[in-house]
């Protein structure tokens, strides 16, 4: 039960250390503003802030050092972060015994010497911050290869995706390096790149290439999630059963790097799960995951890709979204006023046309010659034309899409022969219509 209250008082570290610094800094402005004549009231204010900043800071370190006995911490990280708490508190509690009156009687110290300890002090807050974020988040979490890090472009397809480097390492990143990184190594684990994978920690290797069930990252993310060994530990969010079956493969394969999927031994067994992962479609739905629609989903949805066309899109500047994943599904715009030019991105918007769900042009200067392609996007059941010079000439665009169940015609210019035709559509359900001739009628 003591065992149980001094982890728990440990935990309250992160937010018990953010008392000292706020309340530092305050007693460092104080002083700063009060050799103005407009704040020099604030000057009384001083001692009382360092007072409480200097107690915060007695039980920061005590809980720190509570939460420093149930982690695998950096020991050299770990001790710079210590020193330099317990440097910090005991350097504000001298600055407070210095500030009282009580001090001042019996020692004089000048005012703007006074001033320069404390500009101290704040350079002590910054580096013992550091210190600390360097624990939580990794030694290489504020340095210049950080600064200067490019991430990896994001494969075109499935199948030119490296196993390692576009999937299973992004994976583990995501999932499992937050305890195990350089700074904090959970059972002496890192996860950093496949060297230290193969090398392992206290339980041995984490991986043996080719045998999934002997290794111990994949039992340990397969076992009971009440199962102390359970990982990711701590409620992290476990991974999912697709980012599961690509660890496993990926060991059978021998837990190879640099290699393209299209080259991998059995590749059919995994480019589904792999293309649902990089967001292209073609895996089972994750657990937990939701669609970002009510409707029920058409069977002639496709569950593939081209990835191409999105990037091409997104450069131009349009926004893609993807709602689903199995099969994929897009929610597409093009933002309002953009000035771009409907023969600029067709090529593309009609390369994707079967996984286009909802499609927004509105507010572009468009007109019915411009939206002859519309009648392609077979697959459509949301499209927002609000605000275009569009007219009654636009239904013969829709009138043939099965699957549109709402459409925005808000302050277009159609009329109430444009509204009896898509009145008469099967499976139309909404038509929106404020601000035109058809309003009201």
């Amino acid at each position: 039960m003591l065992l149980d209250i001094f982890t728990f008082a440990g935990r309250l570290h992160p937010l018990v250390v953010h008392l000292p610094i706020g309340c530092l800094l305050l007693a460092v402005l104080f002083d700063v503003l009060s050799y103005t004549p407009r704040y020099t009231s604030l000057k009384p204010a001083v001692p009382l802030t360092l007072l409480a900043g200097f107690a915060a800071a007695v039980m920061a370190c005590i809980f720190g050092y509570l939460l420093s006995l149930g982690g695998d911490y950096d020991v050299k990280t770990l001790g710079r972060h210590r020193f330099a708490g317990i440097v910090l508190a005991i350097v504000s509690g001298v600055l407070w015994w210095l500030s009282t009156e009580r001090a001042r009687r019996s020692f004089t110290l000048p005012a703007k010497a006074f001033t320069v300890l404390l500009a101290g002090l704040v350079g002590l807050i910054g580096y013992t911050g550091h210190q600390g974020g360097n624990l939580t988040h990794g030694n290489d979490y504020l340095t210049l290869a950080t600064l200067t890090y490019k991430e990896r472009t994001k494969p075109a397809s499935a199948d030119v995706a490296l196993i390692y480097e576009d999937v299973v390492q992004p994976i583990l990143e995501k999932k499992c390096s937050q305890c195990h990184r350089q700074g904090k190594l959970k059972g002496n684990l890192s996860m950093q790149d496949i060297q230290h994978l193969l090398k392992g920690g206290k339980n041995g290797p984490a991986v043996v290439a080719g045998k999934p069930e002997e290794s111990e990252l994949y039992k340990r993310i397969t076992m009971d999630a009440a199962d102390e060994k359970f990982m990711p530990a701590d409620g992290k969010p476990r991974l999912t059963k697709t980012e599961t079956a690509i660890i496993r493969w990926w060991i059978a394969q021998a837990a190879v790097t640099g290699k393209p999927v299209k080259d991998m031994k059995d590749k059919g067994a995994i480019q589904a799960q792999v293309a649902s992962w990089l967001g292209m479609g073609g895996g089972a739905p994750e657990e937990g995951a939701t669609a970002a629609i009510e409707q029920h989903i058409n069977p002639a949805i496709p569950a593939l890709l081209d990835l191409q066309p999105v990037e091409n899109l997104r450069r131009k500047g349009l926004m893609v979204r993807v709602m689903l994943q199995h099969p994929v599904m897009l929610d597409i715009t093009l933002p309002a006023g953009s000035g771009t030019r409907v023969a600029d991105i067709k090529e593309d918007l009609l390369k994707l046309g079967p996984n286009i769900i909802w499609l927004n042009l509105s507010d572009n200067g468009l007109g019915e010659d411009d939206l002859g392609f519309l009648k392609q996007l077979v697959n459509l059941e949301k499209l927002r034309l609000e605000k275009n010079p569009v007219g009654d000439g636009i239904s013969e665009y829709l009138v043939g899409l099965k699957h549109l169940e709402a459409v925005n015609l808000n302050e277009t210019k159609i009329s109430l022969v444009c509204i009896n035709k898509l009145n008469g559509h099967p499976s139309i359900k909404r038509v929106y219509a404020w601000r035109t001739a058809a309003e009201g009628k």
